[in-house]
């Protein structure tokens, strides 16, 4: 039971997490954007959405055992929690600086802008996922 609901879930789960973490680099990019040399960043949200579905974002973390008595524990993919390291890319430079940053504020505000309302929308979908598998195990 509990994997069905894991399988059902997931998905959002997922999204929620690449998306939380796409706004704090953006974010990121806003706070950076009077400092030289920084170099604006990104994710490729369909490449790691990708990834964390498929279970293979980042490798494996498993439970160490100093007992033949204890359990032994599922490997656990540390892409459940959203971990984008690896799936970090620079954006590409839209207009030269002179300070060798580039970042440039119309194009961060405005994914900001757009990250932020599908960030909203996955919630709103995921809210409704919810009242259905809720409504399902009530029987109403």
């Amino acid at each position: 039971m509990l994997d069905k609901l894991n399988a059902a879930l997931s998905f959002h789960q997922n999204a929620l997490r690449i998306r939380a973490q796409r706004q704090e680099l953006i974010a990121a990019n806003i706070a950076n954007a009077d400092t030289p040399n920084y170099k604006a960043r990104d994710v490729d949200f369909r490449a790691a959405l990708g990834k964390a579905l498929a279970g293979n974002a980042a490798e494996n973390v498993t439970a160490a055992t100093t007992s033949p008595q204890h359990i032994a524990a599922e490997p656990m993919n540390t892409s459940a929690l959203g971990m984008l390291s690896g799936d970090t890319l620079y954006r590409q430079m839209v207009q030269g600086s002179v300070d060798g940053n580039t970042v440039d504020m119309d194009v961060e505000r405005n994914q900001f802008a757009d990250n932020a309302v599908r960030y909203e929308a996955s919630l709103t979908m995921l809210n409704g996922q919810i009242k259905k598998l809720l409504t399902a195990i009530q029987g109403q």
